[in-house]
């Protein structure tokens, strides 16, 4: 396994690249409301990445038809955005997106609420996004990425719920999927040792329900096999010697 360690030119694009994911994610954010299509939100996403001179990571990546992975309650990932798909009250929403600058990626997600949400989807998106936070305190130099992994695992299975499995975060630089694989559950080995200029985009995607997915006829959309919500957040961050920076939590822009 080889995994990059990024010079500091590389790392400056990385961090620009974060920068605009973010400032993407937050439009969108403030733009979700009832009665929009998920065509809408891939329209106002590509629209915003686009405006900085940028390029959608996943526009076309491996066929994908879309820049935004627009996913609906019990969708987990890679919903495909459609004109005749409407946001519904009660609804929560996962964003997944990837910005390339200058030859660079970040790629981060987000679940979101659409109007009043229900105190059951409310505390799933609260504790997937906190799952991340409680990864991210391993994200050091000197630790290993099942720190990081076992972390996320056992944050979400103690509030009972499902963790998925057949789909991990990864490696992003160069490329958007690179060397390592990040699991969101406990791989039952130390894995690689981080070290600083390491990139990682780590992703818990938290059901709940199963942790067991099936894939539907579109061949991209990712469903919870029990029909219960998920919910995704996800961050690309650099290992230091230090405290992880956090490229796509940056308000700069």
């Amino acid at each position: 396994m080889a995994v990059s360690i990024k010079s500091a030119k590389e790392l400056e694009r990385m961090r620009e690249a974060g920068r605009i994911l973010n400032y993407t994610l937050r439009t969108l954010e403030k733009a979700i409301r009832p009665g929009m299509s998920t065509l809408d939100i891939d329209r106002i996403g590509a629209e915003t990445i686009r405006s900085f001179g940028c390029v959608p990571s996943f526009f076309h990546y491996n066929g994908y038809p879309a820049s935004i992975c627009v996913s609906i309650n019990d969708e987990v990932v890679h919903g495909i955005p459609d004109k005749h798909r409407i946001l519904k009250n009660g609804d929560i929403v996962s964003l997944d997106a990837g910005v390339i600058y200058k030859g660079y990626h970040s790629d981060a997600a987000r679940t979101v609420a659409v109007g009043e949400v229900s105190e059951e989807a409310q505390q799933l998106m609260d504790i997937t996004k906190q799952c991340f936070f409680e990864g991210v305190k391993y994200a050091k130099a000197g630790n290993h990425l099942n720190d990081i992994c076992r972390s996320i695992a056992d944050f979400a299975e103690s509030h009972g719920y499902g963790v998925v499995r057949d789909l991990v975060g990864h490696g992003i630089g160069a490329h958007l999927h690179e060397d390592p694989e990040v699991p969101n559950f406990n791989m039952g080995r130390r894995g690689i040792r981080l070290k600083p200029g390491m990139t990682l985009a780590i992703e818990p995607m938290i059901n709940v329900g199963t942790w067991e997915v099936e894939w539907l006829d579109d061949e991209w959309t990712v469903v919870t096999a029990d029909g219960e919500l998920s919910a995704h957040y996800e961050n690309t961050v650099l290992i230091t010697d230090g405290e992880p920076e956090i490229f796509t939590l940056n308000d700069s822009l």
